[in-house]
Parts: structure tokens; C-alpha cells; sequence
């Protein structure tokens, strides 16, 4: 298979505005032909990093936002598997593919090789706490020579390089990868733009990196404030202290100047995630009674201004094909009445968490907290942000979480997030869910080949996984980016796994 190049992001950007594609000429010619300003553009983001923009957690996003880290591969508009770092492939058999590596050079000025792609991978391969997207499968990775890489998968892995797209699985330079096992992209990528200075977890410096094999940055380089309110980044970009505000609140989007306000089907699924390992929810009634308390119906418009859709599903109306091959879910165990819950949780309190970085899900709880009081619940809710909470949420430390979950963002392929997130050993399992029927049928999707009946078989997973009552799916998000009138170049990404890259920058 020789992938064709990459194609501009019609999906993910608007023209005239907000025209922008991942790979320009690799002699830089376009970028310095189109007149670029070379200003640093002033961006905020939503979610201080967990780890250090380590890319063995969510930090991972930030780095492929920015243009920082690459992986062998890219996604294109439909998903598809594109060249990154690699030129090339081709499947040698059921288990094996071939990579061939396009002439390239880290940050640190050290080159691309086959021998510095087997490192990276090894580490991700070998990382204590694994990235996501290996939750279902293991790599070996073997040097051929200089620009050629095998990668071989215990089981058939019929989509290996839509995984290898994976902002976890970015390539970075051998000093990347300290002996304690954490892994610094700074200085280390081969994006457009490279990471010199990191301040915590309040701000990033990132400088254009001329040594780029896709070509020259029109912006001279990128400042990063995290700013976790999402009224304070509306306010920023409103008063002109940022460029690009990322994930506008709903309630502030029709605030905004209507020419700064841009609306993007998301990927994007609001859920109410029920702890099956330990607490109430360890009863599969009490779960069941707590899916029919909920509605998430009511949260479209009160909540969310109208910028969501009711669920119908994990998966909603951005995953196109997910509407006509959905499978009734069947099986539920009986949901137990107000009085039986009230007589099953006496002197028990349900243990709700959210977080602040998505200012719609603490006034979500809220909701749902009705909701489930009318039920017989007594609940309390813990709202703080994110990094404050995720080993906990990890741990099983709460009985529920409003969650806000990007379903396709690992690697565009859905079989990824279900693995991670609801196989026995997902290492996403924030449901603690362990049902041999739901690992069969997603495990039978990994294996599925044929692209409509894989698709097929991630909807019979599905249904499998509603029927536990593990995860209570609320609202489908569009997602809202504010971005200053004289800035273009954005790309407005489905899967929130692009915001700037070569020729975004200011007119």
C-alpha cells in the first residue's frame, strides 16, 4: 500500500478564514510565498498538563495541537491513515508491517532513523502506565536498516497505522526518554514549531523550528497559557490578550463577536460514568435505576445552550456512520424502584465528580444530582479540575463522573476507545467495567478487518457495553473555538487533535 499525500483539511477548516492543511511544501517555499507576518501567535488551552506534556498522558493532545511531536503517521479529513514521518508502507502479512522513513531531523538536530523509531516505540511499548492507544495490543519493532522499520503485533492489528497516528506515539529524540521512565518532548519533536521552555503548568514557550522536513512556520513561534476557566479564556481572547482561545463555554460563545466564533461538530460524547468496581454501583440495579433517573435531553438546552445533541448513543451525529448500523441494546437487568434504592443505600452517599476545565459539566452535576435524588440517591459532589483528580478517577475513588470523552481521538479508529476504556484491562477503565461479553465483542472488532464491518462490530460492542449500565451517555458537544478576526490558518478539528500548524498565523 503506498498511502497518496496528505489532503487539505476540508473537515476541519474554514476558507477563506481558517484554510489550513498538515504538510506544505518540503522546500518551505509556501509558507515564505504567502507573506506570513513570522508574529508569535498567543494561544489558550483548556487543561494544564498532567504530566509535563509527557505524551503517555492526556498531555499527549497538546503536542500534536501544537505542531510539536509527529508519529509515522497522520489522519486525514476522513479519518484515513496518511504519510507522517513515514513515506510508506506495506503489509506483509496478517501480523507484520513494513515503514519507510522519510529523510527527517528531531529538534535536538539529531536524525530520524529506523534505530531512533524503534526507541521511541519501545518506551511507549514499555511505559509504566501505557498510552491508551496500546490497550489491546502489543509492539515489537525491529530496525531493517537505516530508513526501514518491521512492526510486528502479537494478533492481526488490521489498523496499525491508524494507531501510529496517535499523539501518544509521537516520535521524539533519544534524549527524550529519561532512565526514571518520564519522557520530556522538550526540544526533542519534529513538528513545525519546538517546545523551549515549559512553566509548570501555567505556561509554554514554543519556537518555529526551521530544520522542519514539511517546511517553514509562517508564525515565528507559539506563547501557551492554560487557562482553566473557560470564562477567563473567553475574556482573554475578548480582550485581545490571546489570538486562538480554545473550547469557548457555551454560555459565552454568543458573547463573542459572532466573526470570532466558530461552531465544530465534535467527536465529543458527555457521559455519566457509573464505578462498577467498588461502592453502590457494584449493583447492577442501582445502575440501572440511575440510567433511568437521568436525562440527558434536559441538558441540551439548559446546559449547553443548544450547541449539543441528546445522545443516542456513545457515539454521535460526527461518527457518520454510527447511526445506521446502531444495535438495540438488549439485557438490562431490571432497574431497582425509589424505595428499593433509598432501602439499598441507606447511609450511603453517591459519590459524584466533575471537573472545571469544561465549565458546562459542574452545572451538568448539578442537574444529574437532581435527578438522581428524586431517585432515592443521596448525593455529594466533588468538582475540582482534572489534573487534581484523574489518578483518583483512575482508582475507583468515586461512584460516578460526569465525563466529557473525545470517542476517536487516540487514533480515529472507535475500537481504540472502547478497548481502552471498558475492556477488563483498559487502562482508561475509569468504570472499573470487567464483563467477559463486552471484552469478546470488542476484541472481535479489533479483529475485524473489513472497514464497514468493523464499523458494524464496534455497534454490537456498543450495545454491549450499554447493557452493564457502566456508562450513561448524556449529550453529544459541538465544540466552540474563539479565534481573533485578524488570525487564519486554524484548523477546526472533530477530533480536537489539530489547532495550529504551518500556515496558521496572523494576517
Amino acid at each position: 500500500m503506498r498511502p497518496t499525500p496528505r489532503r487539505l483539511l476540508a473537515a476541519f477548516a474554514l476558507a477563506p478564514l481558517l484554510t489550513g492543511c498538515f504538510v506544505s511544501g518540503e522546500d518551505g517555499s509556501d509558507a515564505d510565498a504567502a507573506g506570513g507576518s513570522g508574529a508569535r501567535l498567543k494561544v489558550a488551552l483548556a487543561v494544564p498538563p498532567v504530566q509535563a506534556l509527557s505524551p503517555y498522558s492526556n498531555d499527549a493532545t497538546v503536542l500534536s495541537k501544537l505542531s510539536v511531536a509527529e508519529g509515522l503517521t497522520a489522519l486525514d479529513e476522513d479519518g484515513g491513515a496518511v504519510p507522517a514521518l513515514a513515506e510508506s508502507w506495506e503489509r506483509k502479512d496478517a501480523n507484520t508491517w513494513v515503514f519507510e522513513l522519510r529523510k527527517a531531523t528531531f529538534q535536538d538536530g539529531t536524525s530520524v532513523t529506523a534505530e531512533a523509531v524503534v526507541n521511541a516505540l519501545e518506551h511507549a511499548n514499555e511505559a509504566e502506565t501505557k498510552p491508551r492507544v496500546l490497550s489491546d495490543v502489543s509492539l515489537t519493532v525491529k530496525a531493517d536498516d537505516a530508513d526501514t522499520v518491521t512492526i510486528a503485533t502479537k494478533t492481526a492489528d488490521p489498523v496499525l497505522p491508524l494507531r501510529l497516528a496517535s499523539p501518544a506515539l509521537g516520535i521524539l529524540a533519544a534524549k527524550a526518554y529519561a532512565a526514571d521512565g518520564s519522557v520530556s518532548p522538550v526540544g526533542t519533536g519534529t513538528g513545525a514549531f519546538e517546545v523551549t521552555k515549559l512553566t509548570g503548568k501555567t505556561k509554554a514557550s514554543l519556537d518555529r523550528y526551521d530544520g522542519y522536513w514539511g517546511g517553514k512556520a509562517k508564525a515565528s513561534g507559539i506563547d501557551v497559557t492554560w487557562i482553566a476557566d473557560g470564562t477567563a479564556r473567553a475574556n482573554a481572547l475578548r480582550g485581545g490578550d490571546v489570538d486562538i482561545a480554545e473550547w469557548i463555554p457555551t454560555a459565552q460563545a454568543k458573547l463573542l463577536d459572532e466573526d470570532t466564533r466558530h461552531e465544530v461538530p465534535s467527536v465529543r460524547t458527555d457521559s455519566l460514568i457509573l464505578n462498577t468496581g467498588s461502592g453502590i454501583f457494584t449493583d447492577a440495579s442501582l445502575r440501572a435505576a440511575a440510567r433511568e433517573a437521568v436525562d440527558g435531553a434536559a441538558l441540551v438546552d439548559s446546559v449547553f445552550g443548544g450547541y449539543a445533541d441528546p445522545a443516542q448513543g456513545l457515539f454521535g451525529p460526527a461518527v457518520s456512520w454510527a447511526a445506521d448500523k446502531r444495535v438495540e441494546v438488549a439485557g438490562r437487568v431490571e432497574a431497582a424502584t425509589v424505595a428499593q434504592v433509598k432501602s439499598r443505600t441507606e447511609g450511603k452517599t453517591l459519590r459524584l465528580a466533575t471537573y472545571t476545565n469544561r465549565s458546562e459539566l459542574p452545572e451538568a452535576a448539578s442537574v444529574l444530582q437532581q435527578q438522581l435524588e428524586k431517585a432515592g440517591f443521596t448525593v455529594k459532589q466533588d468538582v475540582r479540575e482534572y489534573t487534581q483528580m484523574e489518578a483518583d478517577l483512575l482508582a475507583g475513588k468515586y461512584d460516578a463522573l460526569v465525563f466529557s470523552r473525545v470517542t476517536l481521538l487516540d487514533t480515529g479508529d472507535a475500537v481504540a476507545y472502547l478497548a481502552s476504556d471498558f475492556t477488563s484491562d483498559g487502562v482508561y477503565n475509569i468504570a472499573g467495567l470487567k464483563d467477559a461479553k463486552v471484552d469478546q465483542a470488542i476484541k472481535s472488532a479489533a479483529a475485524e478487518g473489513d472497514a464497514a464491518e468493523r464499523q458494524q462490530k464496534v455497534m454490537r460492542a456498543e450495545a454491549e457495553i450499554l447493557r452493564t449500565d457502566a456508562v450513561v451517555p448524556l449529550v453529544h458537544e459541538q465544540a466552540v473555538q474563539g479565534i481573533a478576526t485578524d488570525v487564519e490558518g486554524v484548523l477546526l478539528d472533530p477530533r480536537e487533535r489539530s489547532l495550529v500548524d504551518l500556515d496558521t498565523r496572523l494576517k
